[in-house]
């Protein structure tokens, strides 16, 4: 029997390969990470190298076999991180986060589950009530992870992370309607289809369907309100650790402006902010 102590990891060149990985990634979020302290901010490129792991396994090609078992062996993984021995190198980097900033097992298992959702089958035109589960799982569970690496620890923090992981996630979706179609995939919501007279669910008929913009106006406003709610949380909480929170929110608020006032039609064309305005809103939700 093997003596042999495991070689210590080295933390330093684990955070650097966690902040390549977000770097690489393109990430919206990556100006709201620079605003924290060096400790909190590899918690958030850790927590965004694991996102983006258990999200490339739903999105990337593969039998639904191969995404059922990658995704129940990072919750395995997870479980072995809580106990103290964790594998993979984003779970290493994930294991002092953990212990510091109290980072709960259940948030990482609901973002498995949102991707599982995503794995096994295309969603289309799912009801409200399943829409907002996914949304929780895949963006509101990531935001209770992140309030706690920001530093908040007020009981309404976890109500910020639910409001606004919800708006963001709603503005994904108005945002990416086309390349959510291409991959087979309709999140708007049934009951609002239905309201605008649209019938089935084949991804390309419902956008071309002259009730789409009253569709999407409607789940603008649902995500408006989730931003306002988020708004009013955020008011009760410690303005230091809220303010990459609060830049997140404003960055995809002002896309959700600007999609409105394209309008819901010419969708192949991408909607983004200009470097003066991400910078603007860099320096007013960072620095104030």
């Amino acid at each position: 029997m093997s003596t042999a102590l495991a070689e210590p990891i080295d933390r330093a060149a684990l955070a650097a390969e966690m902040r390549a990985l977000v770097e690489a990634s393109g990430s919206s979020f990556h100006s709201a990470m620079r605003l924290l302290p060096a400790p909190r901010r590899d918690a958030m490129y850790a927590i965004y190298a694991f996102c983006r792991a258990v999200d490339d396994i739903a999105d990337e090609p593969g039998s639904l076999a191969e995404k059922r078992a990658a995704l129940a062996a990072w919750r395995v993984e997870i479980d072995a991180l809580y106990a103290g021995r964790p594998s993979y190198r984003i779970a290493q980097a994930l294991e002092e986060p953990v212990q510091r900033f109290g980072l709960r097992r259940e948030d990482f298992i609901a973002v498995i589950d949102g991707m599982q959702m995503d794995a096994e089958r295309d969603i289309r035109r799912p009801s409200l009530g399943e829409l907002d589960l996914y949304c929780d799982r895949v963006a509101s569970a990531v935001g209770r992870l992140s309030v706690r690496a920001f530093g908040s620890t007020e009981a309404r923090a976890d109500d910020v992370a639910t409001s606004l992981g919800r708006a963001l996630q709603l503005t994904n979706i108005l945002r990416d309607l086309k390349e959510d179609a291409d991959r087979g995939r309709l999140y708007l919501p049934d009951e609002l289809l239905t309201k605008h007279g649209i019938a089935g669910d084949e991804p390309r008929a419902v956008l071309a369907h002259r009730g789409l913009p009253n569709t999407c106006s409607d789940l603008a406003v649902l995500a408006r309100r989730h931003y306002a709610d988020a708004d009013a949380a955020m008011a009760d909480c410690a303005r230091g650790p809220m303010r990459p929170a609060a830049l997140m929110g404003a960055v995809y608020r002002n896309t959700l402006d600007l999609l409105e006032r394209r309008g819901w039609v010419g969708l192949d064309k991408p909607v983004k902010l200009s470097k003066p305005r991400k910078l603007w809103l860099l320096l007013r939700h960072g620095l104030v």
